[in-house]
């Protein structure tokens, strides 16, 4: 089966800045679009950006400008640089990654969560 593991989460004042990361593991043949979702308390989960195998991106129109999402295929592994961060990115951030598997079924999958907290 596949893992995805996220680090990176933590507390950070406003305006400050966190990288998480999203490292996939497993049994699989590839990785195709992945991205980060993330959900606060008492709202729905909702996309923050995307990023397909060939590196084009798109990202919700709060985080233009202040995110980028990227990734190493060789490592199997996503990235989010927060910038500029402020207490409304405050949420749980998910990672996703559509995977082809080795009986060539295509299957997404997520990771456990990791918390952001931005506060003073």
């Amino acid at each position: 089966q596949v893992q995805l593991v996220e680090s990176g989460g933590g507390l950070v004042q406003p305006g400050g800045s966190l990288r998480l990361s999203c490292a996939a593991s497993g049994n699989f043949l590839s990785i195709g679009p992945m991205g980060w979702y993330r959900q606060a308390p008492g709202k729905q989960r909702e996309l923050v950006a995307t990023v397909t195998s060939s590196g084009s991106t798109n990202y919700a129109d709060s985080v233009k400008g202040r995110f980028t999402i990227s990734r190493e295929n060789a490592k199997n592994t996503m990235y989010l640089q927060m910038n500029s961060l402020n207490p409304e990115d405050t949420a749980i951030y998910y990672c996703n990654a559509a995977v082809v598997l080795r009986n060539l079924v295509r299957r997404d999958y997520w990771g456990q969560g990791t918390q952001v907290t931005v506060s003073s």
